[in-house]
């Protein structure tokens, strides 16, 4: 059986999106005749841990580990708070204080192509050992964190290897980019790392069409779109909420902040009793300051409940049991290919999905063709206030569902496959 070495920063037991699309990979390539070796941090800083992920690690798989050195222990003294949320990405649009401005910067212009460039060197000096010992050919390198792509490209330079680049997320474009603060020589060096990736990888790996016409702009060399998916379970019956319930899972950042929802839902309260008193607002998972006082300046914070973060399975139930599943992105062109993982899962549980994004958002598309919900620019108003209208009359008669689609296609079985064909 033919071996790949994955190579990734988030792995079992950190908690969040990042490290679901390679555990899932990981855990059907045997599938598909290829044997997984992992290389991972033997100490990371992730933000979030989630130990249900362990059981989900294939049994006898080899995993391999060497210690990583991490800025954020240290930026830990200033601001415990500031460095957890700025190292899960979670970065404020107003009122940052001076502490979180200047971790910003240091983190923007002195850590490129971001805190983890450490970890490099020492992987390379091992990993050379590794690629012998198991008779390795093929390495795929996963970000963010992007510095990870670099372990990929000195082993590169030195092995008989197959190197594949695989882009969770874009680099240089993603919306977070434009807060760090970056000074010119930084925005270049990370310009020219990101072209060394893209035109020194053998193939290049990305979540979204637009992703891959960015980068087709930037390298000749293959690229090919396999999205995140969802892991096809025996549903257990779960009974939906007898509330009204519209459930956001997930980090809700500042910026995701989908103000046209929040005068909607106000002035149903205001128009509608019936209304008024189903009603509930749930978020499972971290939500900004931001949007909890826009949301508490359109009259709403009775109707919010905040569950924080829980664990995969967990957050798997509240899906299944909402009546309406909330997904927002950045309201910016350069968030039109940003796929969240958690729509695949939406997509997956049966409830109806509302989504306020960016225009031509190519999660429409999705959503669209598998006629899983409905998606809103934030511009939106009587279309958008019709739509829940009518979901909401539904939800009074017990018959609120979706008849979707072609969902299967993106079961994470599926997705190994294209990946397995693509190596």
């Amino acid at each position: 059986m033919k071996k790949v070495l994955i190579i990734a920063y988030y792995w079992p037991p950190a908690g969040g999106p990042g490290v679901q699309r390679w555990l899932k990979f990981v855990k059907y390539l045997r599938d598909f005749d290829l044997e997984p070796v992992v290389y991972v941090p033997d100490n990371p800083q992730y933000p979030m841990t989630d130990n249900s992920f362990l059981n989900e690690v294939p049994d006898n798989i080899t995993v391999y580990k060497q210690p990583i050195f991490e800025p954020y222990r240290f930026a830990n003294v200033l601001s415990r708070k500031n460095t957890k949320r700025i190292s899960s990405g979670i970065i404020q649009s107003t009122n940052q204080s001076f502490t979180e401005k200047l971790l910003l910067w240091i983190r923007g212009n002195f850590f490129i192509p971001d805190a983890r460039k450490y970890w490099v060197r020492p992987s390379v000096e091992f990993l050379h050992g590794i690629l012998q010992k198991e008779n390795i050919n093929t390495i795929i390198t996963t970000g963010p964190p992007h510095s990870v792509h670099l372990i990929g490209h000195f082993l590169k330079q030195h092995n008989k290897v197959q190197w594949i680049a695989d882009f969770r997320d874009p680099w240089t474009s993603i919306g977070y980019h434009k807060k760090l603060k970056l000074t010119s020589w930084a925005k270049s060096r990370h310009k020219e790392l990101e072209a060394l990736v893209l035109t020194t990888a053998d193939k290049i790996m990305v979540t979204s069409q637009t992703t891959m016409k960015e980068f087709r702009k930037l390298t000749n060399k293959p690229i090919k779109v396999i999205t995140n998916g969802y892991d096809i379970v025996k549903p257990k019956r779960v009974d939906l909420d007898e509330k009204f319930t519209i459930s956001h899972i997930g980090s809700m950042l500042s910026g995701r902040n989908p103000e046209n929802l929040w005068s909607v839902l106000s002035e149903l309260v205001k128009e509608n009793m019936v209304f008024k008193n189903a009603l509930r607002l749930q978020f499972i998972g971290v939500i900004s300051k931001d949007v909890l006082e826009q949301i508490k300046v359109h009259g709403l914070e009775s109707y919010v409940d905040v569950i924080g973060y829980v664990s995969h399975e967990e957050a798997i139930r509240f899906q299944q049991k909402s009546q309406v599943l909330l997904l927002a992105e950045i309201d910016s062109p350069e968030t039109r290919g940003i796929i969240p993982g958690k729509l695949f899962e939406y997509m997956a549980s049966g409830r109806p999905i509302l989504g306020v994004g960016p225009k031509d958002w190519e999660v429409a598309s999705i959503v669209a063709q598998t006629k899983t919900g409905d998606i809103f620019e934030y511009t939106s108003h009587a279309d958008l206030k019709n739509v829940l209208l009518n979901w909401f009359y539904q939800f009074e008669k017990q018959d609120l569902n979706v008849s979707s689609m072609d969902v299967d296609n993106y079961s994470r079985r599926e997705l190994t496959r294209q990946l397995a064909e693509y190596i």
